[in-house]
């Protein structure tokens, strides 16, 4: 049986072929047979079994195992927080690990300092195969057009703040924009959502949304509604008059979307709607089994 080939800078799991006074020697495929010290070796294994570890290179350049493992991984898209600066390096990033990782020079943005949080995305260096981040995220990104439907749930990072809105890498892959007349509060680099696809534009470009599309859009934050309700007591000081900054203050969306929300619960007739409130109407169930 040909043995798959361990991948530095992932989780791999690998099979203990034989030992030794440094430790066990895991099967890398490829990459030949990699040290797991003593020190990293889990309890209860021994040779033959298959241990989850974490690939990379040491201070000596060696591929080695670790049975810890970073907060991310090649091919993520992060933020970390910068430890240190070398003036002729670049920046080390604290990503959970014993051995900082390396942000160069030249995958900056910007100048960084200690203390700053940066969204990079964790890549292998061609050259020098050591596990490297950049700053540059958008040269890793998928620029061919993506196979989503309007409506489509996404993850979401926020990438950067642009004239428009802000731009989003979207399920780790692709570019996407979040037009500011659909965003309700203020977002930051980094920060992770769950999204929508709101339309697909020429060119594979991707506008989005963090409320559902369409039908998913009213029954979703219908529910929401309802739980409110029954949270207090069944009654909220909502209504379709109510003012729209009150509305997006309380629920983050637009009035619009409220009133077409609670138009789709009256016609269910699960809430009642007065001048300035909004009740929870009981359940029929009982009526309809009668």
């Amino acid at each position: 049986m040909t043995s798959q080939s361990a991948q530095l800078g992932k989780i791999n799991h690998l099979v203990i072929v034989s030992d030794s006074d440094y430790g066990f020697y895991l099967d890398g495929g490829e990459l030949g047979e990699i040290l797991l010290p003593n020190r990293e070796i889990p309890e209860d294994v021994e040779q033959g079994d298959e241990v989850e570890v974490f690939v990379s290179r040491d201070s000596e350049d060696r591929i080695v195992a670790t049975s810890s493992r970073p907060t991310c991984e090649v091919g993520d898209f992060v933020v970390l927080e910068v430890k240190a600066v070398h003036p002729k390096i670049g920046a080390f990033l604290d990503w959970g690990y014993s051995k900082d990782l390396l942000l160069p020079f030249r995958e900056q943005l910007g100048k960084v300092r200690t203390g700053d949080k940066v969204l990079v995305h964790v890549f292998l260096d061609d050259v020098s195969s050591r596990i490297v981040a950049s700053a540059r995220t958008s040269r890793y990104l998928n620029k061919r057009r993506p196979e989503y439907d309007t409506g489509d749930e996404v993850s979401l990072i926020i990438q950067e703040e642009t004239p428009l809105g802000y731009m989003a890498i979207v399920d780790g892959e692709f570019r996407g924009l979040l037009h500011r007349e659909r965003i309700s509060k203020k977002l930051r680099v980094g920060e992770k959502y769950d999204g929508y696809i709101a339309a697909m534009k020429p060119e594979a470009k991707i506008d989005l949304s963090l409320e559902p599309i369409g039908y998913r859009r009213v029954t979703s934050f219908g529910d929401r509604i309802l739980k409110e309700l029954d949270e207090h007591g069944g009654s909220l000081p909502f209504s379709d008059k109510s003012p729209p900054e009150k509305i997006r203050d309380h629920f983050g969306v637009s009035k619009k979307a409220f009133k077409q929300a609670l138009g789709a619960l009256y016609r269910d007739r699960k809430i009642q709607i007065e001048k300035d409130r909004i009740h929870l109407l009981e359940s029929t169930d009982s009526q309809k089994a009668d």
